[in-house]
């Protein structure tokens, strides 16, 4: 049988490959770059129309549009997100499952939570997207008309103030209780099976503040139902201008809001996540994408890269496992 010859290939072939081949271009590297080649599962933790939801649903429409192939959102709800994260880490790691998910996860390793995956080990940060702060939103019935009068109602009545949260270890759990350590305060905490519920107690009396997400707290504060003192990020928020940080209420140290990124399982390999989060912070330089975010209730971060947001992840879980230490928080 007469041997086939490379010229014969190469004319067989489809130009740009063969173009590649003629140049010492293994089929190994282009099979490679062809990311993605399929549908991507981008896995969202937390319920539909919600505070992460919003944001991952944005991200994912400009991505289908820049990488040309659906770049899909499942939520995977349950166990704080852990759920989710799990489905994730035990996926292929090939750019084709991510995870876009919060705070939640660092909260989790402060609060040593049993989830059948490990955080740091088993995913790895791809883009830092944006920023939620929280809104310290006191009842109509506590008369404190900003953070510093909360805290001198407070002290005068120690232990017959309460606050509440979405749960043992959640992100407005643990702020509070960061609260209460930077001011030595005595209040109680009062924790519910969400948020939702807890802003329901809130409008009923039952409990005097807490540090809500802007999603279940804007539409109150907007109502006249409740007011907002403070929030918790380290600029002012665009929804709410003329409400002070923490900081400028006279709280020092006091940062709290929560991140919201995207994730993938770890070994991704280094190509795919440079491409995804190169195209994620040029999408944070624009202002019609940036604007879109906003709307969403969130702050839009600045571009950084993927091993400086996995240290702000690390930074933020010994913060938070500090003030589990000092509140002896222990998990359900």
């Amino acid at each position: 049988m007469k041997p086939i010859s490379r010229r014969h290939i190469l004319t067989q072939l489809p130009l740009g490959i063969a173009g590649a081949v003629s140049l010492g271009f293994p089929f190994t590297s282009l099979a490679q770059s062809a990311y993605p080649n399929r549908p991507v599962r981008v896995v969202v933790p937390w319920p539909a129309g919600g505070l992460v939801d919003i944001p991952a649903r944005i991200l994912c429409q400009r991505l289908q549009q820049i990488f040309g192939q659906p770049f899909v959102v499942e939520n995977k709800l349950g166990a704080g997100g852990s759920i989710g994260a799990d489905a994730v880490a035990k996926s292929p790691a090939d750019g084709h499952h991510l995870l876009f998910s919060t705070s939640a996860l660092s909260f989790n390793v402060a609060m040593k939570s049993k989830v059948p995956f490990d955080f740091l080990r088993d995913l790895e940060a791809v883009s830092h997207l944006a920023q939620a702060p929280s809104i310290l939103v006191v009842g109509p019935s506590i008369q404190a008309n900003n953070v510093q009068e909360l805290i001198q109602l407070a002290r005068s009545k120690p232990g017959r103030l309460s606050y509440g949260s979405a749960g043992i270890g959640s992100p407005a759990h643990l702020t509070g209780e960061l609260f209460k350590s930077l001011q030595n305060l005595f209040i109680v905490h009062i924790p519910y099976t969400g948020a939702p519920a807890a802003i329901n107690d809130q409008l009923a009396g039952r409990i005097d503040f807490q540090f809500a997400n802007a999603a279940v707290a804007l539409p109150q504060v907007r109502a006249g139902k409740m007011k907002a003192l403070a929030v918790t990020g380290n600029q002012r928020f665009s929804a709410l201008p003329l409400v002070p940080t923490m900081v400028e209420a006279g709280v020092p140290h006091f940062e709290a809001d929560q991140w919201l990124g995207l994730f993938a399982p770890k070994g991704l390999p280094k190509s795919i996540s440079d491409r995804l989060n190169d195209e994620i912070n040029k999408l944070l330089s624009q202002e019609d994408f940036k604007a879109e975010i906003v709307k969403a209730g969130v702050i839009v971060a600045s571009p950084i890269k993927a091993n400086a947001f996995d240290q702000t992840i690390r930074n933020e879980i010994n913060k938070w496992s500090g003030v589990v230490k000092t509140a002896n928080i222990q998990p359900e």
